[in-house]
């Protein structure tokens, strides 16, 4: 009824929603839209929004944007809050839905709104259960005229797609498996049928994008086999000569490609695709003349098509030749770069196949056309030439760009790695060595330089440069044809940033090759080291990362060469940037372990007294945060010698990096002392602390006491998890029975047990979601003392405060924690069962100690309720997928060493989720399925029960418009020790 005004009931009701999306679209302040944000928010998810969003979508005054907004809202309502409505009233939903889908057929601009209510419509079909003849109602509806046709297509193109994802709604695995059936593998011919009809009735059908979508969604519903014997493959191939279904034809066709996959089953439609396919050859070079897009549509149909019948080009190369040559052709035509990257694929899987002595023919048939591919390949990883001329800036300030064609250049160095296995490397570097020859030859006529003094066209030179470092994984070192005459050409190329760059690189790639053929260790040495004095970043970037090769490979060459290494160290090191001084730092590092033990305390000490000097004075001057990150960062110098020298040392004998160390222990402690509240600080000098242990091992002995110590003040101080970590080390290193004794294994328990008390009171004022990398830590820890020291922590009186910290923890949501938390219970259970101890203990016998299981049993028996509410709390709330497995493993390992307490524990956690969200017969069932798997000692089965259930269950009542996050079963976790 209409006010004296004009204006009716229903639109009085939904002026506020349409008041607040024009707030939203308006100029007002951040405070009036968010008011009206929250308000649109509520409304959504209220019961109201069902009457509401019809009545603007029926009304003819409001807005395209507001009738959008309600279909979008009612989208979100069929797929979550279906709930909300009686069983008895969803016929009268679909009549409604139907009727607006017939009532915006035509409506101009109506298309987004008509495809929300298409996937409204598909939605409720799907948790319709009652509703069996989807497809009938649907075509009686809507096909009485051209425009309803349409709607018709585009509805049963969403459909599939709603189906799939069917797991947002509240199904049952069984439900949405049977509603799966009747919806698409029933209606499949139906619907081909449909289809066919339309394109024989319809004159422009190859025109009709919806036409073509809708086979798409269908073409995994419906046999590839049943759709080549129809008109429909010729109306799919037609739709590319039209502008308007170019794109999705060519969507159809690749679809209709990764349907003949299985090329044996599916030979007879290969048999009808590939002469279709194979026509539109002659049609590449006009597209990639005139037409980019037209271009990349034909790219992609020959590109799928190789990968899917990549099989049957390996065993039929000579039939299937054309196809492959046309992917070549799309590669060579691509002068902008734009679609060559979709042809990557195919050519590493056809290699995978050639590289098989099965397919030896093959590879015999095709090797020209890969031999020709790296020529192919060379040419595209040239620089472009700058719009403007200059030299400084290739990509006019996009850096973007830039960096998509760095990323784009080494996925062509793999496409080259694939053509050397399939020609072999030797041919695919006399390739690019010829056009380095190319370029010198032509330039040594015409002049290397142009009138400015630039390289002339350098990018000739520089791309086959490039292409010899990415193909290098793929040259034995015993190469002796062309790598000789590459490294006597290398070096005397003229003088240009991007041309030694990349000749740099490519002499750090090929080191392995030159600790072979030391006669040329020299001359590339200098040249490299020649690169620190361009003063170009990027060269000088280079000339670090290929020193740091050449010590690696190369450094028993260089042991006599310490001195000279060392000024040049002591030269560039003030001047380098970070990354590039620990490129060096690690080169030289591997140069000291090449030394022979007795001299090696020497060099160590000539290359890092220096570095402790400056490490002092940085420190020192240390009092903003730039200047204390430079200390962390100057720390990580002394961490790569630790790391790389590790020297074997015969037992009894002293470790002489264990008697360096010692000298600068103190100055590590001192910064770590000055520092403790600074994390980039402690963080790099626990790590130097842990790499200590894992390189050397027992031979820490003399340093442990001081270095558990400062662990222990540090982590009470600072309450930094990096200290634990390094304490996990502690824990695993001194555990062998022949190296340490039995005092210093106590020593390291009671340091283990220090470290937990701390990490208790921590415990007692902090969240653990405002700590989450602490926890991991933690448990880490734990995880370690219960493999090295299980009898005396599992038996200590600290394992219930570990226990009801595990269980504070559990209601974080970051992974990497949760897994720590997880992986210490399902261990700690384990070993309640003697024989099951985790199979990494060093003593497996210890876990079976009876004291050690029975205190296990006793606090499974007195905390395991709390364990079970608190994981199955987390598997159906907040717990990461990743985190299922682990957590149904704790479960697991629960029920096997208290199976008799088990179920009463689950129907206890059953009561206390919220009303509703589970009704009595679906908590009875699960019960009852739990119950007969314990009788039946079915441990799996248990698993897998409340797996499905709290997938189920999450499914079902955990949306994104969830109030309820978990159950908050458990107390605070409460330390009074």
């Amino acid at each position: 009824m209409a006010s004296p005004n004009g204006v009716t009931s229903a639109e009085r009701a939904f002026a506020p929603v349409l008041a607040a999306l024009s707030t939203m679209q308006s100029s007002v302040d951040a405070a009036q839209k968010q008011q009206a944000h929250d308000y649109l928010e509520q409304f959504q998810k209220s019961p109201d929004a069902w009457t509401t969003t019809h009545a603007i979508l029926q009304s003819q005054t409001a807005s395209l944007e507001s009738r959008l907004f309600a279909a979008t809202t009612l989208k979100g309502k069929v797929t979550y809050d279906i709930h909300q409505l009686p069983r008895e009233s969803l016929p009268s939903l679909r009549d409604s839905l139907l009727n607006l889908l017939f009532t915006y057929r035509s409506t101009p601009g109506g298309r987004p709104i008509r495809t929300q209510l298409c996937v409204c419509l598909a939605g409720l079909a799907l948790q319709m259960l009652e509703w069996k003849d989807v497809i009938q109602v649907v075509v009686s509806a809507l096909s009485s005229d051209a425009a309803g046709s349409l709607v018709l297509l585009e509805f049963l193109t969403v459909l599939p797609e709603e189906v799939t994802e069917g797991r947002r709604v509240t199904l049952t695995e069984e439900e949405l498996d049977i509603r799966t059936k009747e919806l698409l593998d029933d209606n499949a011919e139906q619907v081909l049928n449909l289809l066919v009809q339309y394109a024989q009735s319809t004159p422009d059908a190859a025109s009709q994008p919806a036409l073509i979508s809708c086979l798409s969604s269908w073409l995994r519903e419906i046999s590839i086999s049943r759709v080549a014997a129809t008109p429909l493959m010729d109306v799919a191939k037609a739709a590319l000569e039209s502008e308007t279904t170019f794109e999705v034809a060519v969507d159809c066709l690749c679809a209709m490609f990764r349907e003949t996959k299985d090329v044996d089953e599916c030979a007879d439609v290969i048999k009808v695709l590939y002469p279709r396919v194979i026509n539109l050859q002659p049609k590449i070079e006009a597209a990639a003349q005139t037409d980019p897009d037209v271009f990349k549509g034909y790219t992609r149909i020959f590109a799928e098509a190789g990968e899917a019948w990549v099989i049957l080009i390996a065993r039929q190369p000579i039939e299937f030749r054309k196809l492959v040559e046309a992917i070549r052709e799309c590669a060579a035509r691509d002068t902008e770069r734009d679609v060559i990257h979709l042809t990557f694929n195919f050519w590493y899987e056809l290699k995978n196949y050639l590289v098989l002595e099965k397919y030896i023919e093959a590879r015999v048939q095709l090797a020209d056309i890969y031999a020709s591919l790296v020529d192919i390949m060379i040419q595209h990883l040239q620089y472009p030439r700058s719009d403007t001329g200059s030299e400084e800036d290739l990509f006019d300030g996009d850096r973007e760009q830039e960096e998509k064609f760095r990323e784009f250049r080494h996925s062509m160095g793999d496409v080259l790695k694939d053509c050397c296995e399939v020609v072999g490397p030797t041919d695919c570097l006399a390739k690019a060595f010829a056009r380095v020859q190319g370029w010198l030859q032509a330039y040594s006529i015409n002049g290397t330089r142009t009138p400015t003094g630039e390289v002339a066209n350098w990018q000739e030179l520089e791309a086959p440069l490039f292409s010899m470092r990415a193909m290098g994984r793929m040259v034995p070192a015993d190469e002796n044809q062309v790598l000789p005459q590459i490294m006597q050409v290398l070096i005397q190329l003229p003088e240009h940033e991007k041309v030694r760059f990349a000749a740099t690189l490519v002499l750090g790639r090929y080191t392995e090759w030159t600790s072979k053929h030391p006669e040329y260790l020299e001359s590339q040495l200098n040249y490299i080291t020649n690169g620190f004095q361009t003063g170009s970043k990027e060269v000088t970037k280079a000339a670090a990362m290929a020193l740091k090769f050449f010590c690696q490979d190369c450094g028993k060459l260089l042991v006599n060469h310490v001195p000279q290494l060392h000024a040049f160290y002591e030269h560039v090191s003030g001047s380098l940037p970070l990354p590039s001084l620990y490129d060096i730092t690690d080169g030289v590092a591997h140069v000291i372990a090449a030394q022979p033990l007795d001299k090696i305390y020497d060099a160590l000490k000539l290359f890092c007294q220096p570095i402790v000097e400056r490490l002092m004075a940085k420190a020192d001057r240390a009092h903003d945060e730039a200047s204390k990150c430079e200390v962390a960062d100057y720390v990580h110098l002394l961490t790569l010698f630790v790391s790389y020298v590790r020297p074997n040392v015969p037992q009894g004998q002293p470790n002489p990096m264990i008697t360096y160390w010692t000298e600068i222990f103190p100055i590590l402690t001192k910064i770590l002392e000055s520092f403790v509240d600074f994390v980039p600080i402690c963080e790099r000098i626990s790590r130097c602390f842990r790499t200590m242990l894992i390189s050397y091992r027992t031979d820490m002995l003399p340093l442990l006491p001081p270095l558990a110590e400062k662990l222990v003040v540090c982590f009470e101080k600072s309450h930094q998890g990096c200290f634990l970590w390094v304490s996990g080390a502690v824990v695993r290193e001194f555990v062998d029975d022949d190296l340490v004794d039995e005092a210093t294994k106590l020593a390291v328990y009671n340091f283990l047990e220090r470290q937990c008390l701390t990490m208790f009171r921590i415990l007692n004022g902090n969240r653990p979601e405002d700590m989450p990398d602490v926890i991991e830590d933690f448990f880490r820890l734990l995880n370690d003392g219960i493999m090295f020291h299980p009898q005396r922590l599992i038996t200590s009186s600290l394992l219930q405060p570990i226990f009801e910290a595990g269980l504070t923890s559990l209601k974080l949501e970051k992974f990497e924690p949760l897994i720590a938390v997880l992986h210490f219970y399902r261990d700690l259970l384990m070993y309640g069962e003697g024989s099951n101890a985790p199979s990494s203990l060093s003593d497996p016998a210890t876990a079976t100690h009876p004291e050690v299981q029975q205190a296990i049993k006793r606090i499974a028996v007195s905390e395991g309720e709390n364990l079970t509410k608190a994981v199955t709390s987390g598997l159906m709330y907040s717990f990461p997928r990743d985190c299922v497995p682990d957590a149904s493993g704790v479960i697991l390992a629960l029920v096997q060493l208290v199976p008799d307490r088990f179920a009463g524990w689950i129907k206890n956690t059953l009561e206390l989720l919220p009303a509703g969200s589970v009704s009595p017969q679906e908590a009875q069932k699960v019960l009852k399925s739990i119950e007969d798997a314990i009788a039946a000692q079915d441990w799996k089965k248990i698993r897998y029960t409340l797996q499905d259930f709290t997938s189920w269950y999450r499914r079902k009542n955990v949306t994104p418009r969830s109030n309820v996050t978990g159950l908050d079963a458990n107390p605070r976790f409460r330390f009074s020790g």
